[in-house]
């Protein structure tokens, strides 16, 4: 699996930072660890995962321990991506007590969070069950968290929407709504202003009903987004999309309907629940 460098983004260092801080207080104390373990003392510890689960996270949370200590020794024993057994090793770390210690909390949030996201969007993928079909985030994400989350829904096998507001154009109702009491060229119209402005960026159109998808076609959309439409009424869209655009389906996607929309010859499906839903998986740090 070829993943991107998490932490080659200059925000998730300084996420891991503001992490150990909320931990620490304005003192940076641990004032558990403090009295009870001596500042020399010297120890080794696994994070183990309790669950089956897709990793992802582990450089995030080698950054976390390095972080409180440059002097501890962490090697990470699997990559993101990989398919763990409850009792697997994911990292062992070894050097001062406090350091773990002081560490362990942090580290284990960020990779909890993000294993859980990467094992729901593998549970997505495989019951969408076609390769020729992206399973895609949102932008429903935990404000500030949103790079991490994404990343873990690449390690699940999952593909990256728009990371934000900036990369690429999203029509949806409200917008719509909005245009339309203010402007008499419909969708087209609003299509071609955003074209208009900003000429370099992906422009996605949503529409509910396939009257509304015959409105915009002329226009040219890179995407549509068909909203809430039966795996019918999908395949039509598909259709009339054929040699035009390209096709999401999206709206109240779950494990029981996603396979058979990915069926209906969309190129792409998006999942809020990726982040919004998903679950942390039960990781531990251990005493060797």
């Amino acid at each position: 699996m070829n993943l991107p460098d998490i932490l080659s983004v200059p925000l998730v260092k300084q996420r891991i930072r503001e992490a150990l801080a909320e931990d620490l207080g304005p003192k940076k104390l641990d004032i558990t660890t403090f009295p009870l373990v001596p500042k020399g003392k010297q120890a080794t510890a696994n994070l183990v995962a309790r669950a089956d689960c897709v990793l992802a996270g582990g450089p995030v949370a080698q950054a976390v321990f390095k972080e409180v200590d440059r002097r501890l020794y962490v090697s990470r024993c699997v990559e993101d991506g990989a398919a763990l057994r409850a009792g697997d090793v994911v990292l062992s770390v070894a050097g001062s007590a406090r350091s773990i210690l002081v560490a362990e909390r942090t580290a284990l949030n960020f990779i909890q969070r993000m294993t859980g996201v990467a094992s729901l969007t593998c549970r997505y993928v495989a019951e969408a069950n076609n390769p020729d079909v992206a399973v895609l985030d949102t932008r429903k994400t935990t404000p500030t968290l949103r790079m991490f989350e994404k990343y873990s829904v690449l390690c699940g096998g999952g593909t990256n929407h728009r990371m934000g507001l900036h990369d690429r154009a999203m029509l949806k109702d409200n917008h719509l709504a909005y245009w339309a009491e203010n402007n008499d060229s419909g969708l087209c119209g609003a299509v071609q202003a955003v074209r208009n402005k900003y000429p370099d960026r992906l422009v996605e159109l949503e529409v509910d009903t396939i009257e509304q998808l015959r409105e915009a076609l002329p226009s040219k959309p890179d995407w549509v987004l068909l909203d809430n439409m039966s795996p019918l009424v999908l395949r039509e869209c598909v259709k009339l999309c054929d040699g035009v655009c390209k096709t999401e389906a999206s709206g109240g996607i779950t494990l029981d309907t996603i396979r058979e929309i990915a069926k209906s010859g969309v190129d792409a499906i998006s999942v809020g629940a990726l982040t919004h839903s998903a679950p942390a998986v039960d990781l531990a740090l251990d005493w060797v």
